[in-house]
């Protein structure tokens, strides 16, 4: 994961626009991610790293953290400190109902997104499919 929020990296790039290095995940996919985990359960910056894994990406804490305080600064997320277990006291973030709208919002955007895509694939399939074969299975 490059830190796809880092708009230094991206500046040149608008928001529907893919980068190179996420894999072909749209950008800025890793907010409603860090929204879906935190809408199953409250967790800490660590453990949301490793639970970012199923959608395919590489633990980057800056990235993470990043979103995480700006998703606190626009009251999707909220923060308090765990003590109750041994070790040093941890960060737990919790989703609000802020987060829960635009967790909403997003799916709304991603099936829409997902229909045009298998719309697209299906075109593609009907008129290119057979006189284009791919090595190895790749695009």
């Amino acid at each position: 994961m490059c830190g796809e929020d880092d708009n230094r990296h991206h500046s040149s790039r608008s928001e529907t626009e893919h980068c190179r290095c996420t894999g072909g995940r749209p950008r800025h996919f890793l907010k409603p991610c860090l929204l879906l985990l935190l809408g199953e359960n409250p967790a800490h910056g660590y453990e949301l790293m490793e639970r970012l894994e199923v959608f395919g990406f590489e633990p980057d804490p800056g990235a993470v953290y990043r979103n995480l305080r700006q998703m606190e600064t626009d009251k999707l997320v909220l923060s308090g400190w765990d003590t109750k277990n041994a070790g040093p006291a941890k960060r737990i973030y919790r989703l609000t109902a802020e987060g829960e709208d635009l967790l909403h919002t997003w799916i709304v955007n991603i099936k829409r997104n997902k229909k045009a895509l298998e719309d697209f694939l299906t075109r593609y399939d009907k008129h290119f499919a057979k006189k284009h074969v791919h090595p190895k299975g790749g695009v």
